[in-house]
């Protein structure tokens, strides 16, 4: 019988649910919505933050969100074919024109998640 050493198991971990999370939501026709992004390589995907600071430091103060943990969060999106849930993105790109103020700065386009 072989003994598996830290890293050399046969299957990936098991993925544990991020908890309750923080999710950015827009206006919809009978109420809010989830937000949905894409990554860089353009597959859709749900958002979820960790802490509401988190969610506003990357979307702003104006963003508005609700709290779901994440297997509701996957209940909400799979009807709509996406099946990843990216927790605490970071929200990168190149500034399309000049940069004048701060709060122009943090336009968002692209989606990267942290390493």
């Amino acid at each position: 019988m072989a003994v598996l050493l830290d890293g050399d198991e046969s299957e990936p971990p098991e993925r544990l649910p991020a908890g309750p999370l923080y999710v950015p939501v827009r206006p919809g026709p009978s109420g809010y919505v989830a937000r949905l992004f894409r990554t860089p390589l353009g597959a859709r995907t749900a958002v979820g933050f960790t802490s509401a600071r988190g969610l506003t430091d990357t979307l702003g103060p104006q963003q508005r969100w609700i709290r779901l943990a994440e297997p509701a969060l996957r209940a909400l999106t799979a009807p709509l074919g996406i099946t990843t849930v990216t927790v605490d993105p970071l929200f990168t790109a190149p500034a399309a024109a000049p940069v004048t103020t701060p709060a122009a700065a943090s336009t968002v386009a692209l989606l990267t998640t942290r390493a």
